[in-house]
């Protein structure tokens, strides 16, 4: 079970007893959002795609779009995500927990700066009614393949005037 993989790897980082089960799914951004009682955009949503024949994953803040030109700039590629049985096979998460936690060998992470606006962001933790709160310094130190900081999102335009 991917949960418990996340949280015998969260052990190393002496993080596993902050891991939370919910009563409810946090498989999507608006959902995660409702069980923890948070802001979406508080949501560390990790996205997969593939990059020259590998998986990629991207953490980003719940309201961060990828934005294609700057995805293709960064990684010489067009963004290409994974489909749901492509990223439970190479990431080694069903969508709904893929998480930076736990996974497989030779899955390249990065997270964009979109989530530094948040003292603590809520990444999953392998299952869809998971999550866990990390301030982005413990996100980039526990984050499995951790390649960086790569700036590939947008965020919506303000509301209002």
């Amino acid at each position: 079970m991917s949960l418990e993989r996340v949280k015998a790897y969260l052990q190393k980082f002496g993080l596993d007893g902050r891991v939370r089960v919910l009563d409810q799914s946090s498989a999507t951004v608006e959902l995660a959002a409702r069980a923890l009682g948070c802001e979406p955009c508080r949501i560390a949503k990790t996205l997969s795609f593939s990059v020259g024949g590998g998986a990629v994953l991207v953490v980003a803040a719940g309201d961060a779009k990828v934005d294609n030109a700057k995805f293709k700039a960064f990684f010489g590629t067009k963004a290409k995500m994974l489909s749901p049985a492509e990223a439970e096979t190479l990431v080694g998460h069903a969508v709904g927990g893929v998480c930076p936690f736990a996974v497989n060998g030779g899955v390249r992470t990065y997270l964009d700066p979109s989530l530094r606006r948040f003292a603590t962001v809520f990444p999953a933790c392998g299952s869809s009614d998971s999550a866990i709160e990390l301030t982005c310094e413990e996100l980039e130190g526990c984050a499995d393949g951790f390649c960086g900081w790569a700036d590939v999102c947008k965020l919506p335009a303000p509301q209002g005037g």
